[in-house]
């Protein structure tokens, strides 16, 4: 079964073998058909900015995948096929199928996300279009070994420092090399950013585009019709308009109902009239929410991963927490509490366990897939 052979991969590592994927790929090559594959890059925003156009593909009378990671509850969250997740039983089938293929030896030694994106390719060979979102980097991610019509840049930030480098221009450089053959980018906040894109451009000559050059006044109106109808904060927002621009790039219509059954949980969710749900787990994450928010007062359900800039994203969210509630995850990557403990109170932040959710107070669920994950699974809402 596909769970118990996906349970004895690690989902964490200190070191990549970049080298792996690449050759299992090349191994399988000749007996896959690829879609026209989207590719996206970048820090923040995949998620959301894949699931608009996947959604508007799908709308438009393709067959579309998406894949996304990580997930929250269940693993098939990752593998989206028209409209919907997809099935244990297509799941299953493409996990048989794709150990037939692989050498025995190759698919134990291939990581839990390199396995998972060799088997959302056999999920989608039937697909018109593929919106395949990275993992964590850019020209070494698994994603990056398959040829691809477009490669969508999403806002760049720090993050994964020990894969990525520890300066946006590094940061920068090693997720623009996944470029192949043209690219959009997105609103960016470093400068550097677009230096390094337009570095690359003339060095591989490719046409890198800014997102607003395929958008009129039309779609401007548009995405502000389809933002109102979905609640969506301005991050959100921005996110759709790079995936009209997509759309647009690729001369598919659309029209504001294209969008309406787009929904990727977990990217400010409200569970509940009270209670806000957040996956973002960086600076760049804390920044848009902090935007969204504001001056609003939240109790915040957190923890984090001790690999991040923990520090700046509570310092930025103070002016929103009333306090913060510490959840439990049982994850060796979670920092220690006491170091967390010791940081709320130099920050001058109230703390203390998360127990349960009051009717009379405003909650914030931030930090991490894991914290989300813990949280719903205690949640009985």
């Amino acid at each position: 079964m596909l769970q118990s052979f996906l349970e004895k991969k690690p989902l964490y590592y200190t070191e990549i073998d970049y080298t792996r994927m690449p050759r299992a790929y090349a191994s399988i090559a000749s007996q896959i058909k690829l879609p026209k594959i989207i590719h996206l890059i970048g820090t923040n925003g995949k998620g959301t900015t894949g699931r608009f156009l996947a959604q508007a593909l799908f709308h438009a009378q393709y067959n579309v995948g998406h894949y996304t990671s990580p997930h929250i509850l269940e693993f098939n969250e990752r593998i989206w096929l028209n409209g919907n997740n997809a099935s244990h039983e297509i799941l299953e089938e493409a996990h048989n199928k794709l150990l037939k293929l692989l050498d025995t030896s190759m698919a134990q030694e291939l990581s839990y996300f390199e396995y998972t994106t060799l088997l959302s390719m056999i999920v989608f060979q039937e697909c018109d279009y593929v919106v395949l979102e990275a993992g964590l980097g850019g020209e070494h991610d698994a994603t990056a070994v398959f040829k691809n019509i477009l490669t969508v840049v999403t806002p760049i930030d720090k993050d994964h420092e020990a894969f990525l480098g520890s300066t946006i221009e590094e940061i920068a450089t090693t997720k623009l090399n996944a470029i192949q053959t043209s690219a959009i980018l997105a609103k960016q906040k470093h400068q550097t950013v677009y230096e390094v894109a337009d570095k690359i451009s003339k060095t591989k000559h490719i046409p890198i585009k800014s997102y607003q050059d395929y958008l009129d006044k039309k779609d401007y109106e548009n995405g502000n019709l389809i933002a109102k109808n979905l609640h969506l904060s301005e991050y959100l927002q921005e996110n759709l308009l790079v995936s009209i621009s997509v759309l647009n790039s690729l001369h598919v219509s659309y029209t504001p109902e294209s969008f309406y059954d787009a929904k990727l949980f977990g990217r400010m969710s409200y569970l509940a009239q009270n209670i806000i749900l957040d996956v973002g787990h960086n600076l760049l994450a804390a920044e848009a929410l902090y935007k969204a928010l504001f001056p609003q007062k939240f109790v915040l359900i957190y923890n984090t991963y001790k690999d991040k800039e923990y520090e700046k994203i509570l310092s930025l969210l103070q002016p929103i927490i009333k306090r913060v509630e510490i959840i439990e995850v049982d994850e060796d990557r979670i920092v220690n509490q006491d170091e967390l403990l010791h940081l709320l109170y130099k920050l001058n932040i109230q703390a203390q366990p998360f127990k349960k959710i009051q009717e009379d107070e405003n909650y914030l669920v931030f930090g991490s897939f894991s914290v989300a994950e813990a949280f719903l699974r205690r949640y009985n809402g």
